[in-house]
């Protein structure tokens, strides 16, 4: 096979005897004996006898130099020379395939599979194409690489980006969409045609990255797991991405609250933040509901100043970089409003009675159902002299004479007496 080249371009000289006409017709002419014309004009020196032909004092001055620009070719030279002879029909076909991948990338493969490998259900007799095993014997690959090429293009003709597998014929060619499109509809990895693959896959497009990352990713979790052992920023990144999964996967949640419960550093941290997080979201209620929950337990309307200064602590945590602390913080956010909301209700007359009966009610209730579980229904006599010691008397005979004092107190100031 050869390529048809232009006339003009056939004529030019090639290869090493290419030298270009200015440098040609600047050197002088040499002869057989490395002469030049005048020097054949010039009378020659006479000889002395017994004396050798010496070299000029200044050889290189005597010698000719060589046109620099017949050293070296430019690159576009060296592309015209290149196109203008004869080249082998392996090397074109490798050009011309080469230039189609890259133009259509995986399509090119995957049309080839296409036009040969008979669609799934068609019989042999019906058709000269054949299954996707003998494809893959024929290709000296195996048939379940033929079958994702096979599978990429039945997802991409049901999108209607290329033909169906039925209206192609051995040897058709047709026009092949973009190389970047292919993309999204190849899977490399086996993994990515189970269940638990097109999963990943989905979720990977959905981050805007390839599935075949996050594919092989999830088909090595040591390698995951080195990952994040050794990198804070991976071990930030499957933070996040746990945390995301918990609110859908009642398993997975479980299983990281049982190795919370487990853990004691973990523990003590839950415990931390959620006690700054019940601080902050105390200080955070009152500047959007503009209600304040008194020390009893009351809840009251906020005063201005008080709003004002729950906003500027939450401003101030608000402003805090992510990786930052926000315990102490809240803390003194926590504090500040709680000292505001004592002055308001000291203030006030009113509120400070009714703060001081709802403290003596909720008290109450809780003395109450102490005494409720004061009993021995469950002791029998013959245990009871084993369980009872002196000072458990002692100190209900302390709490008797209490709520005495507290009864005769409550009477005599309900009948003013």
């Amino acid at each position: 096979m050869t390529v048809a080249i232009d006339a003009s371009e056939a004529a030019a000289p090639t290869g090493d005897d290419a030298v270009p006409q200015q440098a040609a017709e600047s050197t002088p002419a040499v002869d057989a004996h490395g002469s030049t014309p005048d020097e054949e004009r010039a009378e020659p020196a006479p000889e002395e006898p017994g004396n050798f032909w010496q070299p000029p004092a200044d050889a290189t001055a005597a010698a000719p130099e060589k046109p620099e620009a017949a050293a070296e070719t430019t690159e576009a030279e060296e592309a015209e020379e290149d196109a203008s002879g004869e080249v082998p029909e392996s090397i074109a076909r490798d050009a011309h395939e080469f230039g189609v991948y890259a133009r259509t990338g995986g399509w090119a493969f995957a049309l080839k599979v296409a036009r040969s490998v008979r669609p799934g259900g068609q019989p042999a007799g019906e058709t000269t194409k054949v299954s996707a095993r003998r494809f893959a014997g024929l290709a000296g690959c195996s048939a379940d690489r033929v079958m994702r090429f096979y599978k990429a293009w039945d997802r991409a003709a049901d999108d209607g980006v290329v033909p169906q597998f039925e209206s192609l014929a051995p040897g058709a060619d047709i026009d092949l969409p973009d190389a970047d499109v292919w993309l999204s509809y190849y899977v490399s990895r086996s993994s990515g045609a189970s269940v638990r693959g097109q999963a990943i896959t989905e979720a990977a497009e959905a981050e805007g990255i390839r599935p075949t990352k996050a594919l092989e990713v999830a088909e090595n979790p040591t390698a995951l797991r080195a990952a994040i052992l050794a990198d804070p920023g991976t071990a930030e990144a499957a933070r996040k991405a746990l945390m995301d999964r918990l609110g859908e996967d009642p398993v997975l949640r479980t299983g990281m609250a049982r190795d919370i419960v487990r853990t004691d550093d973990l523990k003590k941290a839950v415990a931390e933040e959620s006690k700054t997080g019940g601080q902050l979201d105390y200080v955070r209620k009152i500047v959007e509901e503009g209600q304040v929950k008194t020390p009893a337990g009351q809840k009251i309307e906020a005063p201005r100043s008080l709003r004002e200064e729950a906003e500027r602590h939450l401003s101030l945590i608000d402003e805090l970089d992510e990786d930052e602390e926000t315990g102490e913080w809240a803390q003194e956010a926590y504090d500040s409003v709680r000292t505001l909301v004592a002055e308001t209700v000291e203030k006030d007359p009113e509120l400070r009675v009714q703060e001081r009966r709802a403290k003596f009610y909720s008290s109450l209730q809780k003395a109450t159902k102490a005494f409720e579980e004061l009993t021995f229904d469950d002791v029998d006599g013959e245990e009871m002299d084993t369980i009872v010691e002196d000072d458990m008397l002692q100190r209900l005979e302390e709490l008797q004479q209490a709520i005495s004092t507290c009864i005769s107190a409550l009477q005599k100031a309900k009948t003013g007496s």
